[in-house]
């Protein structure tokens, strides 16, 4: 993300003296340039220039070489009596008469990191010399900082370093690249405070150019869609440079403040100007070029070493920039917009550059970069959009500042091999920015706001009967040359929105409409189910619905299963997980293994979620053509390989599902609170299940598994304890338990006219108990549900509650008790109305289980 110092900033808009980062923070948020952090001063104390007079290397037991140093660091810091101050030093990137950055005792680093005189290997050391990521400067530790065009010793540090200077880094949409640059940030500036902007670009005087500096062919074989590589290449050539100039301090320090640690004068000044005006430059040595370059796609088997020393394999696609050394276009000088190649980089005995500023594709670029995953500098900036006027200025600004710092002499001819084309006009309604942002903007605040921005704004008539009538003028506004986002209106309305202020935009509730819209009735019931196993103590979590093919396996599902059948993805997010799941329990139980792995014993989690069942087609549907309307025949034809992928709710419980506590006993989760649970899912979606056993349904139980149908007999899910074998291979506790139900049945299968109400019976509650012995395989909510039906209108609630079996009742039987409460709307029950629901429930029971009533 972008850097700015202010003191940079300043040089290209008025910022008012005393503008805090914080401030100028809020000033950017309001043009949407977002703060990503504030760089604070992190160095305190005594941190001075230091010149090494001595170094001596000792040879440690370990078979590290330590420098004992003596460093000069000016009469006030030095020593008693000023003498140098003796420092251990690791590092070996230096010598006698180098200058270096030495934090004397009393400082403080970033980090806390507080220096004192100690001792070590055997001396005192009396302060640090520093590397740049000690000082918070970068990343790299390698070696310490050696100064070029050092003041004398004793300076203060911190103020040449930049490090008292707080800087702000702003986080940038990838929209809009041209924030990449103290050219663009200060524009957006402006924008948001009115201030004076000053164009850099234009304050660069570009002479002439012809064609005949160096020569430059583009030759792309391949372009990428539709769309040269290359489209600008500008070149020119610097001579009699001074190979041993220094980059200056001021810059140095800007450098460090942008992020970028300084190299060489010239690599400096490439990096300088592409932090101030946005466009990536590149400079080659010049005696170790040929002419021509050649600006063209790889070949088959061709190899790089790019300036990180890594041999390279490239791709068909990736651009490259050669010339004909060895033959024509045989020797590949760097990647276009992404890295130079070793072979011909500025080195410390350059005297003559030739100096690349080009525009290449951002889509190129992009996929070079991340094939070879190089996010460069460079590549960040073309990968967003680079400026195609650009080259020939930041040309103009490197050769201007070689020739000032180095001492250079830039030949009057170059290169502008120029085939760009300006932005394409976009036609703009004045009145659609307000229309759809719901302010009044008037025509003119709209063409003042897009000329603000850089946008050449025109009025045209429409043709007689070319559109409908306008309420507002028609606007014909071409973009900017930085702004390549901007193609259609709604990039305008954006654009207009922004820069007059998202504060100006009301925030207003729409109108609901009359009707009483609002959500479905099946929208209602999925929320209430939801709603109703959260107030039943489980967590709803949300897993990705990819799973491994070995899913399947560790769950038990036997062969054949119509759950084995997948849809497997072309490009799935893991090559381990390709397969969609065809149960919500299949990505579930990750989740539970998950967090049982960290320390949540007790644990309930449920999800809602769709899942895909092929139903064994090939689920292939035709590509659609880009850029035009599919026919209704294709997209008939994508609809229907759509798989079906109906929604499902499941839950997971394991450990205790009554924690123990002072007036409660600890009661572990069993298959009875799954069952409940489904039960209650059906409850809310108003579709209530009838439970059967289920002895073969993988992954539960076989003797402790239910399954669950709508009236209709529709198998809707299965609720259970999870068989061993499956508890084992996922790495889940024994004994946990699960349910899932498939919502779209239980929806199906629910009413859709709202519930009617019974008014509300003023008589009383007559009770009766009926303890019915049955054979000991009938399922007590069999039994049930015919207690319920027996009792007919008059049983307002119907409970087991005991079932009790011994060998008095005989062998092979049972006894379940019920808990009867009936009421009569219109009337108090009398004895004989009990009695008489009494033998209807022990009749249906004789009749359907061979039941008897317990005496």
């Amino acid at each position: 993300m972008p850097l700015v110092p202010i003191t940079w900033l300043r040089e290209h808009v008025d910022v008012p003296a005393g503008t805090t980062p914080d401030q100028l923070a809020a000033d950017l948020v309001r043009v949407g340039l977002e703060e990503e952090t504030i760089h604070r001063a992190g160095v305190t104390g005594p941190l001075v220039v230091g010149r090494v007079l001595e170094v001596a290397g000792e040879p440690q037991k370990n078979g590290k070489t330590i420098n004992w140093c003596q460093v000069d660091v000016g009469p006030e810091h030095g020593a008693e009596g000023g003498a140098p101050r003796g420092i251990v030093c690791g590092a070996d990137n230096f010598s006698a008469g180098d200058s270096v950055v030495v934090a004397l005792p009393g400082a403080v680093l970033p980090g806390d990191f507080a220096i004192s005189a100690r001792k070590t290997y055997g001396h005192i050391s009396d302060g640090m010399i520093c590397s740049a990521r000690e000082l918070g400067l970068g990343e790299d530790h390698e070696g310490i900082i050696v100064l070029s065009d050092p003041p004398a010793p004793g300076t203060d540090a911190i103020e040449l370093l930049g490090l008292g200077e707080e800087v702000l880094e702003i986080n940038v949409t990838p929209d809009r690249g041209y924030c990449f640059a103290m050219r663009g940030i200060a524009r957006e500036y402006a924008h948001s405070t009115g201030a004076t902007f000053t164009d850099p670009a234009l304050s660069t005087q570009v002479p002439e150019f012809m064609v005949d500096a160096f020569a430059v062919t583009v030759h792309d074989e391949r372009p990428v869609h539709g769309v040269g590589g290359c489209d600008r290449f500008v070149a020119r050539i610097v001579r009699d440079i001074d190979p041993t100039a220094q980059t200056p301090g001021w810059m140095a320090t800007r450098l460090r403040q942008a992020g970028m640690r300084p190299i060489s004068l010239v690599v400096d000044i490439t990096n300088y100007v592409m932090l101030d005006l946005g466009q990536p430059i590149h400079a080659y040595d010049l005696d170790t070029l040929a002419t021509p370059i050649v600006v063209r796609r790889a070949r088959t088997g061709e190899q790089l070493t790019t300036l990180d020393d890594v041999r390279r394999t490239l791709d068909a696609e990736d651009l490259l920039i050669t010339d004909s050394a060895g033959g024509p276009a045989a020797r590949i000088l760097g990647l276009a917009g992404v890295m130079g190649g070793a072979e011909t980089e500025v080195s410390a005995s350059t005297t003559a550059v030739l100096v690349e500023a080009a525009h290449f594709d951002p889509v190129s670029v992009a996929r070079t970069a991340r094939r070879h995953k190089l996010p460069s500098e460079a590549a960040k900036r073309f990968e967003r959009g680079v400026d195609p006027a650009l080259p020939p200025v930041a040309a103009q600004r490197v050769v201007d500042l070689l020739t000032e710092l180095a001492g250079g002499v830039a030949e009057e001819a170059a290169t502008d091999l120029d085939r760009t084309k300006p932005p394409a006009p976009i036609e703009l309604d004045a009145d659609l920015p307000g229309r759809l942002a719901g302010v009044d903007y008037t025509a003119e605040e709209v063409a003042e706001t897009l000329r603000s921005l850089g946008a050449t704004v025109t009025q045209v008539e429409v043709p007689e009967g070319g559109r409908r009538a306008l309420r507002a003028p028609h606007l014909r506004v071409v973009p900017p040359s930085w702004r390549p986002d901007l193609t259609v209106p709604a990039d305008l309305v954006e654009e207009v929105v922004r820069l007059r202020g998202y504060d100006q935009v009301p925030s207003v509730l729409p109108t609901a409409p009359p009707g009483g819209r609002g959500l479905t009735l099946p929208q209602r019931r999925r929320r209430a189910v939801a709603q109703a196993l959260a107030e039943a103590g489980l967590v709803q979590v949300l897993t990705y619905p990819f799973i491994a093919p070995s899913r399947h396996d560790e769950l038990g599902l036997p062969e054949g299963d119509d759950r084995r059948r997948t849809v497997h993805l072309a490009n799935p997010l893991s090559d381990a997980q390709p397969a969609m799941r065809t149960s919500v329990l299949d990505s579930l139980v990750d989740a539970a293994v998950r967090n049982i792995g960290r320390g949540m014993t007790d644990l309930g989690i449920y999800e809602i979620g769709a899942v895909t069942r092929p139903d064994g087609g090939a689920h292939l549907s035709p590509l659609p053509p880009l850029g035009v309307q599919p026919a209704d025949e294709i997209l008939a034809q994508v609809r229907e390989a759509v798989p079906d992928q109906p929604v499902l709710v499941a839950g997971i419980l394991a450990g205790n599902r009554v924690p123990p506590g002072v007036l409660s006993t600890a009661r572990a989760a069993d298959y009875a609170d799954a069952i409940e649970l489904a039960q209650l899912v059906a409850q809310r979606a108003g579709a209530p299940l009838q439970v059967a056993a289920e002895t073969d349904r993988a992954p539960w139980h076989p003797g402790r598994c239910a399954r669950l149908t709508v009236a209709d007999g529709t198998v809707a899910g299965y609720a259970g304890e999870l068989a061993p074998k499956v508890t084992q291979a996922l790495g889940l506790p024994a004994r946990t338990v699960a349910f899932e139900v498939d919502l779209d049945v239980l929806l199906a299968a629910a009413p859709t006219e709202p519930t009617q109400y019974r008014p509300v019976s003023t008589f009383p509650a007559a009770k009766e108990d009926i303890a019915l012995v049955v054979p000991a395989e009938v399922p007590a909510a069999e039994l049930l549900a015919t207690v319920r039906e027996a009792g007919g209108e008059l049983a307002e609630e119907v409970r087991l509650f005991d079932a009790y079996s011994s060998e008095s009742l005989g062998e092979g039987r049972k006894s379940l008790a019920f808990s009867l409460r009936m009421r009569a709307p219109d009337r108090t029950l009398t004895a004989a109305d009990t009695a008489a629901v009494r033998e209807a429930v022990v009749r249906l029971a004789a009749q359907r289980f061979g039941a008897e009533l317990r005496s």
